[in-house]
């Protein structure tokens, strides 16, 4: 397959699913809107990957570039472009699709689990993913679920932690962290309060957590892969 992605950030990286990519064999290209970069109309790609970044959705006057990506991101969906949108990148698929996106109530930083709603039981990729699992979280705004879209998971601290709509796929958590990923992400946070906040000590001690999330990260992913070739 051929994988374009849209980084906002140098903290918010592919980890790991950049080693499902390599050892999958696909091609990829990436945007850096952050950087200066720009998506040109006419890109070819089996599947987008929007990724996360510090900004909100809803700050373009410091992020000029937010304008022209959720343009761009109008464009793809109506094209029919297979979508993946990770923590911030969810947020944006779903204020396209018309779930707007708020602060939430709490802050999730760390390791907390997050279960399968009964209507995503039937859902191919969030079966792929478990019934209930912990997994790694870093944010504080949410989405709301889009209209008709499948509602996947949700969190003691916040609800809606995934979606499925068709062809494009959000989800707030994330699968793809590896302890070297976090480090940009821990420096650049200024403080770690609140009722689900870890200290940096207690989520990186977590090796086998790590380990499990790329597992269950790749099962997703394959999964993703046999809905967009039709399997």
């Amino acid at each position: 397959m051929k994988i374009h992605v849209f980084q906002h950030d140098e903290t918010e990286t592919l980890g790991s699913i950049a080693d499902w990519i390599s050892q999958r064999g696909h091609e990829i290209s990436k945007t850096a809107w952050h950087l200066g970069e720009r998506a040109k109309d006419g890109i070819y790609a089996d599947l987008l990957i929007v990724m996360g970044g510090p900004m909100n959705i809803y700050e373009e006057d410091a992020y000029p570039w937010l304008v022209q990506e959720k343009a761009w991101l109008d464009k793809a969906i109506a094209g029919g472009q297979w979508c993946l949108g990770v923590c911030l990148g969810a947020q944006l698929l779903a204020d396209r699709l018309g779930g707007p996106v708020t602060r939430n109530e709490h802050a999730e930083i760390g390791w907390l689990p997050v279960r399968r709603l009964p209507e995503a039981d039937e859902n191919s990729l969030f079966s792929a993913l478990g019934q209930e699992f912990t997994t790694m979280h870093w944010h504080g705004d949410t989405f709301a679920i889009p209209p008709r879209a499948v509602h996947g998971f949700a969190s003691q601290a916040c609800r809606n932690q995934a979606f499925r709509l068709d062809r494009v796929v959000g989800l707030q958590f994330h699968l793809e962290f590896t302890p070297e990923a976090l480090a940009g992400l821990i420096d650049a946070q200024e403080s770690f309060e609140g009722r689900y906040v870890q200290q940096p000590a207690q989520f990186l001690a977590q090796v086998d957590a790590f380990d499990a999330a790329r597992v269950r990260l790749f099962a997703f992913l394959d999964a993703l892969e046999m809905d967009i070739r039709g399997r």
